[in-house]
């Protein structure tokens, strides 16, 4: 840091981290310019170069400024500080330079971030020049990621390179003083991107400008469904207080009953509808401004058809100009959501839009200016111990995360087949790609192998080793075959979710992993879906496991959990407790067809399409059928969704009866005293009643084989994940449970701990084990 002189410095920093599209370089220029140095600062690469010359003391409190006084939405995560030799001509003032090229670093591509409070007043201000303009933004908001085409991110390597600044436009970008000095997504209505309304059928003279606004708002408040396109792809919407819309939006989706998002107008409006705590309101309001999963209140004017059934709604807040003009015009929420049909991707190119929503609804408001990657919107829960991910997409994605190791190469992890994520493993940190879908359809599989080419295109780097689950039928396994087989790192699916979890905590050596969940093929060959694994990130041991049943017709008993129900009371693994026998599904059995129990239960007999697996997912569709909640998944989950639905707001009492035995040399929890239990239970109080004791039954059963593990493995860290881990009752009762006994319990927050996260943990797996971490 020292220069030739004793009271002039001049060092050369480059600044690693979040510094790029997150209006780092204007920072730096007004922190520079305010103590009086002169030099200036560009973009390389995937990090900032910053020369500067001043005296010692304003030089000190520029390097400590550059950490302590940082965008709200960069992250420093290092500086490298150097001298500049008398050579090289500093000042006079302080400049920002074009971008060059830099030395070879992980890039860090910035999220798409929610309109800032600035914008919005300007927006609605009758005497801005960008007064209702639907594409204002500035350095600290607007499109990044979904724009991006590479870095350095300049605005010639986004999709707005096909709109040329104006005069006023270029003045500001060029401007210090101004918020969207190098703002490279700059917009006004005479130089940047505008609204176009299309009629199905109408020919290709779409209006134009406010008139589409107009257009679109009429067709909503008229009972209509609009196709919207959004930040990252297409949206439907609709009049969150119409039931008939709803029901015909529900039609043209193919999504029978799971829950739509309802948007709100502002945080006031959000609090109408829900219980809006501390926690949810910074949510809510966050940059990534998230889908966020809140307890309802009953008698609202959202139609029943929205979440039916179900004691929360997921809200969110507008986070595009447009999303803020149309809920300021309508006055009432809406359902915004995926522009698709179920099992379908997002509609991201225009063309595309046109010929798969236009026929379905009543109008499409499209915008000029192109989408080069699909995230859909992002969706937590607050909980006791913090907020949860759901679903790690716009806004949050793709943020990197810590690696246990650093990686000789970079490692592509493919994730597994449901809710699915792909993941970008360089050096000590993996960026966890958007949300993409249940890869069940060539399209969604065309749209996941795209992701995986943006992934790679904007971080510029070719993956020499990739991770995958051991499905041989997963279509993301099949992917990778596309790599020598001697490159193909092959990780256990619930070994991958509890070491997401423990990499996400920066766990450093064993821990005992918890995963329960729906299904996912063990090294044995069986489904695996409730375990318990003493685990280090190189490997593990299976330590205990849930009872299995058989899972009749396979896929078939996943979509029916009747079926699983059937599973365990006419197959449950043997033991020597308690059995479970047909007068415990009296109930059941007076209401199935008489054909299906006849065949399910000969086909369990014969071992006919029956593979077994010791599935805690499977276990709660089995207690949610018993219970007369839920015969048949509608979508993925709605049984546990149902389940715990009815449990909320219950007093468990006692547990229902459980007990461990030893098999193998491992520990089983025997869900069948449970199950017999439940049914008995039921039979003289309320299916809530029951369900709550059963979610009390399964964290006391965790607890106890966690104590086990932990004893065995000299280790206190727990890790959870897995699917049935999105259930907040569970999870909040396991944490409880852990706690008290002594242990140091840890559950996802930034990452999904359902299957969106099993890429992540591939990623960490894959890192130690190349690292040798």
């Amino acid at each position: 840091m020292t220069g030739p002189s004793a009271t002039v410095n001049r060092v050369r920093v480059e600044v690693h981290g979040m510094v790029q599209g997150v209006g780092f370089r204007p920072f730096v220029h007004r922190l520079a310019t305010g103590l009086g140095l002169v030099g200036d600062v560009r973009n390389a690469g995937g990090y900032v170069v910053i020369r500067a010359a001043g005296a010692t003391g304003p030089m000190s409190c520029f390097l400590s400024g550059l950490h302590r006084s940082a965008p709200p939405h960069a992250t420093v995560d290092r500086l490298e500080i150097g001298p500049v030799g008398e050579e090289v001509a500093l000042g006079p003032g302080f400049a920002v330079l074009a971008s060059g090229p830099g030395r070879p670093v992980v890039p860090r591509v910035p999220p798409d971030l929610a309109t800032c409070p600035d914008c919005v007043r300007e927006l609605f201000d009758p005497a801005d020049r960008r007064y209702r303009y639907p594409f204002l933004n500035c350095t600290a908001c607007g499109p990044r990621a979904s724009i991006v085409e590479g870095l350095p991110y300049d605005r010639a390597r986004t999709a707005m390179r096909g709109f040329p600044l104006c005069a006023a436009c270029r003045a500001e970008y060029h401007d210090p003083a101004d918020r969207r000095f190098h703002a490279e997504p700059i917009a006004c209505p005479a130089c940047g991107p505008r609204l176009e309304w299309y009629l199905p059928g109408a020919g290709d003279a779409p209006a134009r400008g406010e008139d589409a606004l107009t257009a679109a708002v009429t067709t909503i408040s008229g009972g209509g469904i609009a196709a919207i396109k959004g930040i990252g792809g297409y949206q439907l919407v609709c009049d969150a207080t119409d039931d008939d819309a709803v029901r015909r939006l529900r039609d043209l989706k193919h999504r029978r009953t799971k829950p739509f998002a309802v948007m709100a107008r502002d945080l006031a409006s959000a609090r109408e509808l829900c219980t809006v705590d501390s926690r949810a309101a910074g949510a809510l309001v966050s940059s990534p401004a998230p889908i966020v999963l809140l307890p309802r209140f009953p008698g609202t004017p959202i139609a029943d058809q929205v979440a039916p059934g179900l004691p929360e709604l997921g809200v969110f807040l507008p986070y595009s100009p447009v999303h803020h003009l149309l809920l300021d015009a309508l006055s009432r929420p809406l359902v915004v959501t995926s522009g698709n049909r179920a099992g379908e991707p997002i509609a991201i190119d225009d063309a595309a839009a046109r010929a798969t929503l236009g026929p379905v609804t009543d109008g499409l408001l499209m915008h000029t200016r192109p989408i080069w990657s699909r995230y859909d919107d992002s969706v937590v829960r607050p909980a006791r111990h913090g907020t949860v991910t759901v679903r790690r997409a716009r806004g949050l994605a793709p943020s990197p995360l810590p690696l246990p190791a650093s990686l000789p190469a970079p490692v592509l992890a493919l994730g597994a087949q449901l809710k699915h994520t792909a993941a970008l493993a360089i050096g000590s940190t993996a960026t966890l790609g958007p949300h993409t879908g249940d890869l069940e359809d060539a399209d969604v599989f065309s749209a996941f192998a795209q992701a995986v080419q943006d992934l790679c295109r904007t971080h510029d780097v070719r993956p020499e080793h990739c991770a995958h689950d051991l499905h041989p039928a997963y279509l993301s396994t099949q992917y990778a075959r596309r790599w020598p087989r001697t490159h193909r790192i092959a990780v256990q699916h619930h070994h991958a979710h509890v070491a997401a979890t423990a990499a996400e905590h920066r766990v450093p050596g064993p821990f005992v992993g918890i995963a329960l969940d729906g299904l996912g093929l063990g090294d044995d060959g069986t489904f695996w879906g409730g375990e318990v694994l003493l685990s280090s990130y190189t490997g593990y041991r299976r330590f205990a496991r849930f009872g299995t049943a058989p899972l009749p017709g396979g896929a078939a008993a996943v979509r029916r959990p009747a079926r699983m129900a059937l599973g365990y009371l006419f197959g449950a693994e043997p033991s020597d407790g308690p059995g479970f026998f047909p007068e415990h599904g009296a109930d059941l059995l007076a209401r199935l067809d008489g054909h299906e129990v006849h065949v399910v239960r000969a086909m369990i007999e014969r071992n006919v399409n029956c593979p077994l697996a010791s599935s805690a997912g499977r276990l709660f569709d089995a207690v949610a059928a018993l219970l007369g909640l839920c015969d048949d998944n509608r979508y993925e989950g709605e049984a546990a969704v149902r389940l715990e639905a009815a449990a909320t707001g219950h007093e468990p009492g006692s547990a229902l009866r459980w007990r461990l035995y030893r098999r193998d040399g491992m520990w089983v929890y025997d869900p069948v005293p449970t199950l017999a239990h439940a049914v008995e239970a039921a039979a003289a109080g309320s299916a809530g009643v029951v369900a709550a004791r059963f979610h009390r039954t399964i964290a006391e059963v965790v607890v106890a084989l966690a104590e086990k593990a932990a004893d065995a493995l000299g280790a206190k860290t727990v890790c959870l994940g897995g699917g049935v881990f999105q259930n907040a009752l569970l999870t909040e009762r396991v944490l409880a449970g852990l706690h008290d006994a002594g242990l140091r319990p840890l559950a996802g927050a930034r990452v999904p701990m359902n299957d969106g996260g099993i890429s992540y943990g591939q990623a960490a797996i894959a890192a130690a084990r190349l690292g040798k971490g």
